[in-house]
């Protein structure tokens, strides 16, 4: 069965057909799908289907929100769709690279229809849509079809569920939740297997009260490594719409330095309540970075790179970098330093680069081997300065000592990138400007843009860590 547009959406259920139409797509399914032109070649991937609500009607599908090469989100008009099958959807191959802007009238089918609460006319009470059915109607056109519900549970069983249903949109009437969330339950099984940095920008697409609702329902883990990549305004948002427990649990589960920049945002009142529930070692390795400038070493170093004793060997050394939840930038190398072995360590001995312990037989001991080249910095560096040294000798990360010449942590090239991007780098982008006269559109060769008239019908489209 096609795994993108074919027989079942979601995950499976009884209440799916094993015959439909061919011409009828779950959108659900649809998500994730590869964008091609007519000669094969990828253009990127289907993120969200756009449809606008008719009076005596099923809505009407517009087109698609396609997440084409750099993250950006942009709208592919349904005229410009070729076909949708075979877990693909194919278009012209030209595609406005304005960033998607969704109008009032205009509906995200994925970011809010998904999870919503329903009210079945036939008087059976309310249900919960789990898949919405577009089917083609005409040459260029497609309307929701059929809407895959499931009722309340209704049995004992604790982990029971309800049973589900194929309705037709004129037979629900959608409810006014009166200021209560829908569930975000769907929404969130169909962003499973994105990567974090995916997962915060798709988030950051949605309406503010519908992002706020998707990270509620987010595991720590998951939602930590989100914030990690949004704007800290956003992360800030998140952050006051959950207790204080919760943020404290994922603020421990964050990077230190994320999770300062985070909590450097807050009030004094909430940021001292916070690390008071935090475990004590994340919340000192925190207030810590808190205590340096944000423009300097200090406060943009990470304060946990991976340190060992100069009898280590070269063995011991590549274990430590193998762990997989390592970010690449820290495993780069492994510093070597006197005890303790805790920042603030002993006196910094030096750094051994993983390419160097390559080149050594494993019972080599680190201490042999040591990069007497790469002087470390001092926690009151300037950024500036942090980031000339890292590109003047081609450098992953560079060590940060305090006045007594010990290790307190280490300043990689991702912290120095964003210090060094614009605040709003995740979103901004030099062809969303505000010139109308022509929209840039990307080819079937995504690399090369070209300009033509701007296209009909008109629409204006404008619109984080490594473990």
């Amino acid at each position: 069965m096609n795994a993108c547009c074919g027989d079942q959406p979601g995950r499976g259920s009884a209440a799916y057909p094993w015959t439909v139409s061919t011409t009828r797509i779950f959108v659900a399914r649809l998500a994730g799908c590869g964008v091609f032109d007519r000669s094969g070649d990828r253009l990127g991937r289907v993120r969200d289907v756009v449809v606008v609500y008719r009076r005596a009607a099923p809505p009407r599908v517009v087109g698609m929100v396609v997440e084409i090469p750099g993250r950006r989100r942009v709208f592919l008009s349904i005229g410009r769709i070729v076909s949708i099958g075979a877990g693909q959807v194919i278009t012209t191959g030209l595609i406005s690279v304005r960033r998607f802007e969704q109008r009032a009238s205009e509906v995200r089918v994925v970011a809010e229809l998904l999870g919503q609460r329903i009210t079945l006319t036939d008087g059976s009470g309310e249900s919960t849509v789990e898949d919405v059915a577009i089917e083609q109607v005409g040459p260029a056109e497609w309307e929701v079809e059929q809407v895959f519900v499931r009722r309340p549970r209704t049995g004992p069983a604790p982990f029971g569920r309800g049973a589900t249903a194929f309705v037709k949109w004129s037979d629900i009437r959608q409810n006014d939740t009166g200021g209560r969330g829908q569930s975000a339950a769907q929404l969130i099984q169909s962003m499973a297997d994105l990567p974090a940095a995916d997962l915060a920008s798709t988030l950051l697409d949605l309406p503010e009260q519908r992002m706020l609702e998707v990270a509620n329902e987010l595991t720590d883990d998951r939602l930590a490594d989100v914030l990690e990549e949004m704007p800290e305004e956003a992360g800030v948002k998140i952050l006051a719409r959950l207790g204080d427990d919760r943020a404290a649990d994922v603020l421990e589960v964050m990077q230190p330095d994320d999770a300062a920049d985070l909590i450097g945002k807050l009030s004094d009142e909430r940021s001292e309540a916070l690390l008071g529930l935090m475990e004590s070692e994340e919340a000192d390795d925190v207030r810590m970075l808190l205590a340096y400038d944000p423009d300097t070493a200090g406060g943009m170093m990470t304060p946990d790179p991976i340190i060992v004793s100069a009898d280590a060997t070269v063995a011991e050394g590549l274990a430590l970098i193998r762990r997989h939840e390592l970010a690449p930038a820290l495993g780069a190398a492994v510093c070597v330093t006197q005890p303790p072995y805790e920042p603030p360590t002993g006196r910094f001995l030096g750094i051994v680069h993983f390419q160097r312990m390559l080149r050594y037989p494993p019972h080599e001991r680190l201490g042999s081997i040591l990069d007497t080249q790469t002087e470390p910095v001092r926690a009151n560096t300037s950024a500036a300065e942090v980031s000339r040294i890292l590109a003047t000798y081609n450098l992953v990360q560079v060590p940060v000592v305090d006045e007594n010449h010990r290790l307190v942590g280490v300043v990689t090239v991702d912290d120095v990138l964003d210090r060094l991007l614009p605040d709003d780098w995740r979103s901004s982008d030099a062809a969303d400007d505000d010139n109308d006269e022509a929209l840039p559109r990307v080819s079937t060769d995504t690399s090369a843009i070209t300009t033509v008239p701007q296209r009909v019908p008109s629409r204006r489209s404008p619109r984080g860590r490594a473990r």
